[in-house]
């Protein structure tokens, strides 16, 4: 018998208490002697447990068997999908590719992972994982735990129903997903395909960032940020548990399905944000402002003002910057950045760059607009307003280089001819007489 409560809560962080039957949350106890409804208590902590109070992220789950009722872990095989990121040379050649190709073989949403690039590891606590998935098929009898990171998840392509622990998420493209690190789930397709972006955090979690001169409001506001009511499966079968731990896979069997959590409360908790809801902000006057202006979430590290994690979005918008070169400036980073490209098309290229696709500019490489976007941003008119529509671009930006991995370098859909875009830059100076 499969139970679910419909709906979301809303807020990001925010404590939360949600049952999916009447009486299941006890009244002032965590851990009563007796849970009702012959559950048991089990609790999940996703920081230390003494981290200061606005810091700290747990949740209370209130679930039909513990989280250790299930047979024994052995090695499991997903050769794509890892956390080495290597120790050689990285070159610091722009890189940029087309979509991954969808998978031709049934794949599910873990066998269609394929790790791009990455830096740090979840030995060190710190740095992030960048990858790809393309899938075709549902994740049957099969759940998965990520005991290395959170997973922020970006659809492209298709529709994603991820089932949890501590209720449904249901995502589409130009929406994302955050699952955290431990909590098991779920993907199935509801459109027989899909195909999206996934960052795997290693540091410290995501969170909204401080606003400052900003203010109370802009960028993404907290009640837009979705949480699940709690839902729960009672189902016995031939199961699998496959978990992600220090960069490996483990199986193990399972009689059961984990998504039995009847009740839960905390603020440990999958969520889901609409990107569009993302409230812009920019210059009115001229000159084009930082791209933190875009900033969604980042994962904050142990340098003040300094991200382990960086997760930008480029929306539609409004640029009426005047006598202001309009699209994003040519630039060299000390961070890196990886992007990726949701809907439409990308303002500060002419084209090569598709949805589904993604790039890759690392610390102190040189990029900006294309000649063809040079071109046309330096002849418009910058007394009228320029209206950015139908897009909707992503970044993961960190303060480590990222690292390619051989498997990305020699992909098949890797556009070899990218550094050329700028070769059609032509030399404009004319010295004074």
């Amino acid at each position: 018998m499969t139970m679910a409560q419909n709906g979301y809560q809303t807020g990001f962080g925010n404590w939360f208490e949600t049952e999916a039957e009447a009486g299941t949350l006890p009244i002032g106890r965590n851990s009563p002697q007796r849970v009702a409804h012959g559950l048991y208590a089990e609790q999940l902590t996703g920081t230390a447990f003494t981290a200061p109070r606005h810091a700290n992220r747990h949740a209370w789950l209130y679930r039909i068997r513990p989280g250790a009722v299930h047979g024994r872990f052995e090695p499991f095989a997903l050769p794509a999908f890892h956390s080495d990121f290597g120790l050689g040379p990285v070159t610091p050649e722009k890189l940029r590719w087309s979509p991954l190709p969808l998978p031709q073989a049934p794949r599910d949403f873990i066998e269609g992972m394929f790790t791009m690039a990455g830096n740090g590891g979840p030995a060190l606590g710190t740095g992030v994982g960048v990858h790809l998935y393309a899938a075709n098929r549902d994740m049957h009898d099969r759940y998965f735990c990520n005991a290395d990171g959170e997973m922020l998840i970006v659809p492209q392509l298709g529709r994603l129903r991820i089932d949890t622990e501590l209720g449904v998420l249901e995502v589409e493209p130009q929406e994302i997903a955050i699952v955290p690190r431990g909590v098991r789930f779920r993907v199935a397709l509801p459109d027989g395909q899909a195909r999206g972006y996934v960052c795997e955090n290693y540091g410290a979690l995501l969170r909204l960032p401080d606003l400052g001169p900003i203010g109370s409001n802009c960028l993404a506001n907290p009640r837009d940020f979705l949480t699940p009511n709690a839902a729960y499966e009672d189902r016995s079968g031939d199961f699998e548990l496959i978990t992600k731990f220090q960069g490996g896979f483990w199986r193990a069997p399972i009689d059961h399905s984990p998504l039995d959590v009847v009740g839960w409360h905390g603020n440990y908790a999958p969520c889901k944000y609409d990107l569009r809801r993302f409230n812009v902000i920019g210059s009115i006057s001229f000159d084009h402002p930082d791209p933190s202006i875009f900033l969604v979430l980042h994962s904050p590290s142990d340098t003040p003002g300094t991200s382990n994690i960086d997760f930008a979005i480029f929306p539609p918008r409004i640029l009426a910057m005047q006598d202001t070169f309009r699209p994003a400036w040519f630039h060299r980073n000390v961070a890196s950045e990886f992007m990726g490209l949701v809907h439409g098309v990308y303002d500060a290229k002419a084209e090569g760059f598709a949805p589904g696709g993604c790039s890759l500019h690392n610390c102190m490489t040189g990029h900006g607009p294309d000649a063809a976007t040079f071109d046309k941003a330096s002849a418009a008119d910058t007394s009228k307003p320029d209206y950015v529509t139908d897009t909707m671009a992503i970044m993961f930006e960190t303060r480590a280089v990222i690292r390619p991995l051989p498997q990305a370098l020699a992909a098949a859909h890797r556009q070899v001819d990218y550094p050329d875009v700028w070769m059609g830059l032509r030399k404009h100076f004319t010295p004074p007489r």
